[in-house]
């Protein structure tokens, strides 16, 4: 359930698992990629190719008892996952330096491809089944590297904050554009500084694409930008600021649904000179969260959202804002359950071939189970591939009635009893 919307969830059969049959597909297409960079191999003495990288890359990300490049070297060297990925013994000099001739972006194609076959995973809400555009969650995450390599990379754009004894932190932005329909990501990486070119909104505002939605949080409130997403025949859903200043051109009334989903304001404003379309404004009372800043906590029962949506009701714009926090658990299910926060390499490609297989693996994950990938499934799609679950049980786990919220809803159904 993402926020008291009940997702939708088949049942599956035996002929359903076909993990192996998914994963093996994915070498097979790896194998396109062995030519990469191999003009640079003047002495033909070359036995780790960008394709073998990528595999041991994906066993890496894919299975939850291979946690260290070491471990992974050990696992290469066994017979049947030799055999089935078809890599030859590799030394870990060579996994480190390997990846100065590879090309990330070549993954590119495999992952359209891998995305092509994605079923929907989140159905419409009923009441959104005659919204066309695609929503599409965006917001950014930051993953610490190494101050020396990253420095050397990017230099300053690669520092986001001081540590606490005043030394410099560096590290990557992941830029993510999330299809919730899908769990289809895009991902582009910068230096984790969130300024110029590399700031979250100027990202976004390169990689526009149309019929969509895009559903962001304050850091994406530029009133040019909501220009640039309605020139490029999409739609958006933005928070802005406490602190925004408007001119109120129209108020609107509130249905009695708008009133009890929290709506409080429906109205169409100016935000400055210069705007090129008409912007709503809709504000939603929400229970206070307390949220810690440098100048101590603060917390506001109030979120004001912007929209290019004139005619869609305001209860359905609160619906849509309420979906972007699924993007914050796909970060965490990138960065902690898939093993982004361990970097098998430290260099600007490694770290981005790192990331283009672990989209694969939320891929296959969504092919496989029909399902978001969670940790739960991860492990248990890892212990049937290494043999320590049966196909049956890997069945039994992936039926389990999704009870997410029952604990919740109990308890607060007790409060009210108790007149709370």
């Amino acid at each position: 359930m993402i926020g008291g919307v009940k997702e939708h969830k088949r049942q599956l059969k035996e002929k359903d698992i076909v993990c192996l049959g998914h994963l093996r597909r994915v070498f097979g297409l790896l194998e396109r990629l062995n030519e990469v960079g191999r003009g640079r191999d003047k002495a033909c003495n070359r036995r780790l190719f960008f394709g073998d990288y990528c595999k041991l890359v994906l066993l890496y990300v894919w299975n939850p008892l291979i946690d260290s490049l070491r471990k992974l070297q050990e696992a290469a060297q066994l017979q049947n996952v030799a055999k089935a990925a078809g890599i030859k013994r590799f030394s870990l000099g060579s996994f480190s330096e390997s990846v100065r001739v590879f090309d990330p972006e070549q993954l590119e194609p495999i992952i359209a491809e891998l995305a092509g076959q994605l079923q929907p995973i989140n159905p419409k809400d009923r009441r959104l089944a005659d919204f066309k555009h695609a929503i599409t969650l965006v917001d950014s995450t930051v993953l610490r590297a190494l101050s020396r390599l990253a420095r050397s990379a990017c230099g300053l754009e690669a520092r986001y904050t001081t540590a606490r004894d005043g030394r410099a932190v560096y590290g990557w932005r992941l830029h993510t554009q999330l299809d919730l329909e899908t769990f289809n990501p895009r991902i582009h990486r910068t230096g984790a500084r969130n300024a110029g070119d590399q700031h979250e909104k100027n990202v976004l505002r390169r990689n526009l694409q149309p019929d969509r939605c895009y559903v962001g949080d304050g850091a994406y409130a530029d009133r040019t930008l909501f220009d640039d997403i309605v020139q490029a025949q999409s739609s958006y859903v933005i928070r802005l600021r406490e602190d925004s200043v408007f001119e109120i051109a129209q108020e609107r009334l509130l249905s009695q649904e708008a009133l009890d989903s929290g709506v409080v304001r429906d109205a169409i404003v100016s935000l400055e000179a210069g705007q090129q379309h008409p912007i709503r404004l809709v504000a939603v009372q929400v229970q206070p969260h307390p949220r810690r800043t440098r100048k101590g906590t603060h917390e506001s029962d109030l979120i004001l959202l912007a929209t290019s949506l004139l005619d869609l009701p305001a209860e359905l714009i609160a619906l849509i804002y309420l979906y972007r926090y699924t993007i914050e658990l796909f970060f965490r299910i990138f960065k902690q359950l898939l093993g982004m926060r361990h970097l098998l390499s430290q260099r600007q490609e490694g770290i981005d071939i790192q990331v283009y297989c672990t989209v694969i693996v939320c891929l296959l994950l969504c092919l496989i189970t029909g399902q978001k990938p969670n940790q739960s499934n991860r492990s248990m799609i890892g212990w049937y591939l290494i043999g320590l679950a049966s196909q049956q049980e890997l069945i039994d786990h992936l039926n389990r009635p999704d009870n997410t919220g029952v604990k919740l809803r109990a308890k607060e159904e007790l409060w009210k009893k108790l007149g709370y």
